[in-house]
């Protein structure tokens, strides 16, 4: 069993496995013509199912003829233009050359006697991006598995620098359209249900500023602390950006937390075109983002920046087996003090690659090649009668029904859209998401893919139409 361990004397068959495993995926990539096969769970797991782990094949090439049946076949591909359904991108080369070299050479990151130049890699691209948003020269931040673990911490840290003697007493604020992981986070910090204060949104879907102030009053006037608010630059349904310079301003007016959750939204940092969307967030004094939805890298890769470096200690403790007080005074940089994981991949090395490959300005052009798609996009889609979309984009996300001429019961067309997007994803033929707006059924183009043109929209809508009007036949038939 040791001649499956990757060392020295087994370099050659580890070379010789990989390249069968990327020549596979490659061939698979490269003759995908749907992003899905449309199988059911029905189908595919029995195949699995029927596997005994208990029992191994001994050999890589059978292991690969099997995972081609249960996994590669029939895997959802983001690549494929017509994926257009969630916050899935396609992901870029030299991010996953990165992937192959930190797998095989499986530094962890959490201190220096375990990643040495992995350590120093990541801290300069947190400060890179600090640096990019305009955090200041005080600011700090650590790689994370995505937005909700780094949503966390920043509230975490929120929690903390509050001034209160009684948790009970703080709030939370963030908009009805915010991420989920707001109020789970809540949760996990033993704050009660009632913590996160919903702030409604204007007809662009951007956090009220009016309200939110009044929320704001509210909470002082009953006593209350208002711990943190959260501002979203891409919201996960319609990408909108809320008014972060109104919402500094009121966070320093009451002295509350900033953060700012551009786990989306981040891809504007390297635009070259439309940077200006998320002017204001250099104010924060926490931010997320996820390079693995608008840096095209593959997942995982987020981190959470901070303004103040000294925050970051509420996350800190120290243990002698690994990162001892004395290595504080030391000097020793150990990335386990910043972070709420222990082990923790070399994410970072995905974009430092990158980054000295494509440069940011490669990034941020395909990340505007994809909201420029959405802008015309939308005006396709409101210039359509059989459709109704919600906001014009601010990111590169679509929200719109279909509405056939002649049936006018709501709850109809909500069935209608539903059977569309099951039928389409049955299909194979390209995947889109759902959302409710306003309670009822709606669907969603997320555009991350500048492969994807104005001529995949038109398809893609064509086939939705055609599904809904299969249904509202039938439908009309059984009734009849």
């Amino acid at each position: 069993m040791r001649s499956h361990l990757l060392n020295d004397t087994t370099a050659e068959q580890y070379r010789r496995s990989v390249t069968d495993g990327v020549e596979r995926v490659a061939a698979k990539l490269a003759a995908t013509e749907r992003p899905f096969t449309g199988i059911s769970v029905d189908a595919l797991a029995p195949r699995i199912d029927g596997i005994d782990l208990d029992k191994p094949l001994h050999d890589t090439t059978a292991v690969l003829d099997e995972l081609e049946d249960v996994y590669l076949r029939d895997a959802i591909y983001f690549h494929h233009p017509r994926y257009l359904a969630h916050l899935n991108c396609p992901v870029v080369i030299p991010a996953v050359l990165g992937e192959a070299v930190l797998s095989a050479v499986n530094s962890s990151l959490d201190t220096w006697d375990q990643s040495a130049g992995g350590t120093l890699i990541e801290r300069k691209l947190i400060d890179w991006t600090t640096d990019r948003i305009g955090l200041g020269p005080a600011a700090d931040g650590v790689f994370t598995s995505g937005g909700t673990q780094s949503n966390l911490q920043a509230l975490l840290l929120a929690r903390e620098e509050a001034k209160t003697d009684s948790s009970a007493k703080l709030r939370i604020f963030a908009s009805e359209v915010s991420h989920f992981s707001v109020k789970k986070s809540a949760k996990l910090l033993g704050l009660g249900q009632d913590a996160v204060v919903s702030i409604p949104v204007d007809h662009d879907k951007r956090m009220q500023t009016v309200a939110l102030a009044r929320e704001l009053e509210r909470c002082t006037k009953d006593g209350l602390v208002p711990m943190a608010v959260v501002a979203t630059a891409g919201t996960t349904d319609f990408g909108s950006i809320d008014p972060l310079p109104e919402i500094a301003e009121l966070c320093e007016q009451f002295g509350t937390w900033m953060h700012v959750d551009a786990a989306y939204g981040c891809g504007l940092l390297a635009s070259l075109k439309h940077r200006d969307r998320i002017g204001g967030i250099e104010r924060a004094d926490s931010v997320t983002v996820d390079y693995h939805k608008s840096f095209f890298q593959p997942v995982s890769s987020s981190a959470v920046l901070v303004r103040d470096a000294a925050t970051l200690r509420h996350a800190t403790y120290h243990a002698e087996y690994l990162n001892p007080r004395r290595m504080v005074e030391e000097r020793i940089p150990n990335q386990v003090d910043k972070s709420l994981q222990t082990t923790r991949r070399f994410d970072a090395l995905k974009l430092w690659m990158t980054l000295r490959t494509m440069g940011a300005d490669g990034i941020g052009q395909l990340f505007d090649e994809v909201c420029d798609l959405a802008r015309e996009g939308w005006r396709m889609i409101a210039a359509d009668p059989r459709f109704d979309v919600v906001v014009e984009p601010s990111l590169s996300t679509l929200v719109f029904r279909y509405i056939p001429a002649a049936v006018t019961d709501p709850a109809e067309i909500d069935r209608a859209n539903l059977y569309a997007r099951k039928a389409l994803f049955a299909s194979g033929d390209a995947i889109v998401a759902g959302t409710k707006v306003g309670g009822r059924h709606y669907l969603k183009f997320t555009l991350l893919n500048p492969e994807t043109q104005a001529s995949d929209i038109a398809a893609v809508l064509d086939l939705i139409a055609g599904h809904a009007e299969q249904y509202l036949g039938e439908s009309l038939d059984r009734a009849s």
